[in-house]
């Protein structure tokens, strides 16, 4: 359980030996981590153990301009920072998980854990660091903010994730309490500083056995649980009801404020997803949905008791990019009734179909957690997980067939191994495959596996690729700044929509559904010093768009911008409307 730290060393006492290590930490060409470790061991703690990274960070932050430090300087922390992985993608993404909370499902394969959200596991780390923090979102976000702090991560651009089963089946109530009380802990955390002190984690839920009781299902067993303290679990705000007047708010300041929500994202069910709730996300503020496809196979979703079928999935896709979403699709191989060849055709599916073709990518091979149904067709015979050898095989004909405009994000579920009762327990199963695909002489064309990550690029080094395919509401224009190796150093999506949208505001209007400069992530207004972030590459590719939208006949280029990008759309020529921000593009 990651916990939220602060800095154990005293800075009087401790001074003269921090300061040694920060001058030949700081001063100097960069170390290797190997280096930085040696010079640690040069320097103990009282002659025993070893100061610790956050420790570095903090000291450095207290002593810069002083004992001859440089002047703090983001660039330089960049040298003490702890999983530098984490903001390498451009933003810094924080995760908080909703309560658990009856689910609309009853998917065999499910794990029915009554202390978490629908899916999840309390030893799985996201939903454990939640549980203990019984699921407060205020204290959950500041818990993650003052760990990027005190990891030396920027804190300026935040892409929030909301986990926990299906985000549509919770109440609207607790949606806008939930996502407001999200804002307001980033509003109110200071990012220059920190929080001089956050709380311990005390949770507050039952503290009870994670298997069903017998003869309930997991519905009954968490409205029984819950019904009479869900309220006194969240401890930051009891009344768990906020207005969409305080959302708003709350919104309006996070444009201003030092930690920006540069995205907002929810994961939910084809089957719920309308109009009318598209809209609603809006108004949250969401710019990505995370939908749980699982299956593109009629006879497999029903197999496994999914609840809806793949018609409700096109649908859905359609309604959200037609909204200008980005679309996080969720994929299952190795499902009940699922065979390798299946598999492999359902995944072809996903790119050569126009009516899905998401933009992010998640592949979560199935796994036997005990308590599941699934478990029955276990012991009868009636499903086997593949081998790793078999779905090694597998996984590497899906990397290859991923176009480069998706993003594959993650190909196994964060499942601890002491939980799967059958099933791969390779937790490092991507760089499995992709060490697969290069003793081939292949590799990944997706976004991941091209991101131009924390090392340095020019202007003049990049180039404006263009790739135009067919989505079910029109074309999209995927513009990506390439090296000449084919790095990735931002991309633009544009929709040009074939007829008009269920949301009047968007009429006559081309979208952009993301804008993305990837390198690792700096703090606003900080120069990049041949980084990728902060070149002018996203106001070229804006300008681009734009031209392109023009010349296809649009009048209008509207963008589903997030909070806390709203001032730099302003700063560009767009406007505010009232979900999104237009320019006019008669001129």
């Amino acid at each position: 359980m990651s916990r939220p730290t602060r800095l154990h060393a005293d800075p009087e006492r401790h001074a003269d030996t921090l300061a040694a290590i920060l001058h030949g930490a700081l001063n100097g060409p960069p170390l290797s981590a190997r280096e930085l470790r040696t010079l640690l061991k040069a320097h103990p703690r009282d002659g025993a153990g070893l100061f610790g990274a956050d420790e570095l960070i903090a000291a450095y932050r207290t002593m810069a301009g002083t004992r001859g430090l440089p002047a703090f300087d983001p660039v330089l922390l960049e040298r003490l920072r702890l999983k530098p992985v984490r903001s390498q993608s451009g933003v810094t993404v924080l995760t908080v998980f909703t309560k658990p909370f009856p689910c609309p499902g009853t998917c065999i394969f499910c794990p029915n854990d009554v202390r978490m959200p629908k899916s999840y596991l309390t030893d799985e780390p996201g939903a454990q660091r939640a549980e203990q923090f019984a699921f407060a979102p205020y204290r959950q976000t500041t818990a993650r903010l003052q760990a990027f702090f005190n990891m030396g991560h920027p804190l300026d651009k935040i892409e929030v994730i909301v986990l926990g089963g299906t985000w549509s089946f919770y109440p609207e109530a607790y949606q806008r309490w939930f996502i407001c009380r999200v804002f307001e802990a980033l509003n109110d955390f200071d990012g220059s500083r920190g929080f001089d002190l956050i709380a311990e984690p005390q949770s507050t839920l039952p503290n009870a056995d994670s298997a069903l009781p017998a003869g309930m299902s997991y519905n009954q067993a968490v409205t029984a649980r819950y019904s009479d303290n869900h309220q006194a679990a969240n401890t930051d705000d009891v009344s768990e009801a906020a207005s969409w007047g305080q959302l708003e708010a709350a919104q309006r300041r996070n444009e201003q404020t030092a930690c920006r929500c540069v995205g907002l994202v929810v994961e939910t069910r084809p089957d719920y997803a309308t109009p009318a709730e598209v809209i609603r996300l809006r108004r949250l503020g969401c710019t990505k949905v995370q939908l749980g496809l699982q299956s593109l196979d009629d006879t497999v979703l029903t197999a496994n008791a999914r609840g809806h079928d793949v018609a409700a999935a096109r649908r859905a896709i359609r309604l959200f990019r037609q909204a200008g979403f980005k679309i996080h699709a969720h994929w299952m191989p190795n499902l009940y009734k699922a065979t390798l060849e299946t598999d492999q055709a359902d995944f072809r599916r996903l790119f050569d179909d126009p009516d899905f073709r998401p933009d992010e990518l998640k592949i979560y091979p199935c796994a036997l957690i005990d308590d599941t149904p699934l478990l029955a067709h276990f012991r009868a015979g009636r499903w086997q997980p593949y081998s790793d050898p078999e779905l090694i095989a597998l996984l590497a004909d899906c990397l290859l067939i991923t176009p480069e405009y998706c993003r594959l994000t993650r190909i196994i579920r964060d499942i601890p191994a002491t939980a799967i009762v059958a099933g791969s327990t390779t937790s490092n199963l991507r760089e499995v495959v992709e060490r697969t695909l290069a003793a081939r002489g292949q590799h990944s064309q997706d976004i991941r596996a091209r991101e131009i990550g924390a090392g340095s690029v020019s202007r003049a080094a990049l180039t404006l690729d263009e790739q135009r395919y067919v989505s079910s509401t029109g074309t999209e224009v995927f513009l990506q700044w390439l090296t000449a190796q084919r790095q990735i150093a931002g991309f633009l999506r544009l929709l040009l929509p074939a007829a008009p949208s269920f949301i009047a505001e968007l009429g006559q209007a081309a979208i952009i559904r993301e804008v993305h400069i990837y390198g690792q992530s700096l703090m606003l207004g900080q120069p990049g010093s041949g980084q990728a972030q902060h070149g002018g590459l996203g106001s070229q590719l804006l300008e681009r768009a734009a031209a392109i939208a023009r010349a296809e006949g649009y009048g209008r280029l509207a963008v589903i911008s997030a909070v806390g990008t709203r001032p730099y759309y302003r700063a560009r020529g767009f406007v505010d409307g009232t979900l999104y921000q237009f320019r006019d593009l008669s001129g």
